[in-house]
């Protein structure tokens, strides 16, 4: 006979914290948490001090860059076609219907304490993954890894915005597109400057 144990309160609040705020936003009532938890409200002071920390915790375990990197290592070692599997995984994510859109730039912008504690995570997450798109890029032999990554990364916050705004518009299709060119030689621009078609770029 095969037995479950069932996770402590710590995890069923964590886990019930991801699926309300997906669901519902990080302003979902204390009292829904504690009830999809089936925990007391003592405990949630125990483990997180609070709904501040709760959130915060959260959105740091949340494991959200493992998933980008899972997604790189199943495309190889090409770093080009490891950024592009990015967005050919944000188009099967965002087509779901269950999709809400990005926890965490929803998190930023629904929390009007800057000293909320869930701040520094997303920050932190988005950081990270700056960090992962710049070693690609580095690997990829693109002119400025650190600007390059930040102009993939804007594709990726974008896509993820827009899938919400515009159910069925595909954009993350259209933002590998983009991606291409970022990738490809002399198509990316520099801060201050612009591209040439199909040459270097230019500074102003």
């Amino acid at each position: 006979m095969t037995t479950t144990t069932r996770p402590g309160p710590r995890e069923r609040l964590l886990e019930a914290a991801r699926e309300l705020t997906y669901t519902h936003g990080v302003h979902v009532g204390v009292d829904a948490i504690l009830s999809r938890a089936d925990v007391a409200r003592r405990s949630l002071y125990q483990h997180f001090g609070g709904k501040d920390g709760l959130i915060a915790e959260m959105l740091r375990t949340q494991a959200t860059t493992d998933r980008y990197r899972e997604t790189m290592d199943a495309a190889g070692d090409d770093p080009r076609e490891r950024v592009l599997a990015v967005f050919d995984e944000l188009e099967r994510v965002t087509t779901r219907p269950a999709f809400r859109g990005c926890r965490y730039t929803a998190a930023e912008l629904a929390l009007s304490d800057p000293d909320h504690p869930a701040h520094a995570e997303v920050r932190a997450h988005k950081g990270e993954l700056h960090r992962i798109f710049a070693a690609e890029l580095t690997r990829h032999g693109h002119p400025d890894p650190e600007f390059g990554a930040d102009q993939i990364l804007v594709l990726v916050d974008g896509v993820l915005a827009h899938a919400v705004t515009r159910p069925g518009a595909h954009p993350a299709l259209a933002a590998r597109a983009m991606a291409e060119t970022i990738l490809g030689p002399g198509g990316t621009t520099e801060p201050g400057g612009t591209a040439k078609p199909g040459g270097a770029p230019e500074r102003g």
